[in-house]
């Protein structure tokens, strides 16, 4: 099992609850997967480098997780289509 840290950037434009939402959905995918979640570090609304999609600001989310070598891609194709992620990068964590 390798550890990997996936952040995400999600739309400021979006509800709540729809908020909340995408996320559990990304970490079902990744206990979906074969994946451990290990701890999630919500960063709250920030402003972003440059505007994407029209929008200046966006949620940031950190997941770390331990998973065997599959599962990122598995997450990043998910994640890829996903309507209320702006951005998205799934690293893995030295040791």
């Amino acid at each position: 099992m390798n550890k990997y840290e996936l952040v995400l950037v999600v739309s400021a434009k979006i509800e709540d609850d729809a908020r909340v939402a995408t996320v559990e959905k990304v970490k079902e995918y990744l206990t979906q997967f074969g994946g451990t979640i290990t701890n999630v570090d919500e960063w709250g609304k920030k402003k972003l480098a440059y505007e994407i999609q029209k929008m200046r600001e966006g949620f940031y989310y950190f997941i770390q997780f331990d998973a065997d070598s599959t599962v990122p891609a598995e997450i990043e194709q998910r994640v890829r289509i996903m309507e209320n992620v702006i951005r998205y990068l799934c690293v893995k964590q030295e040791a």
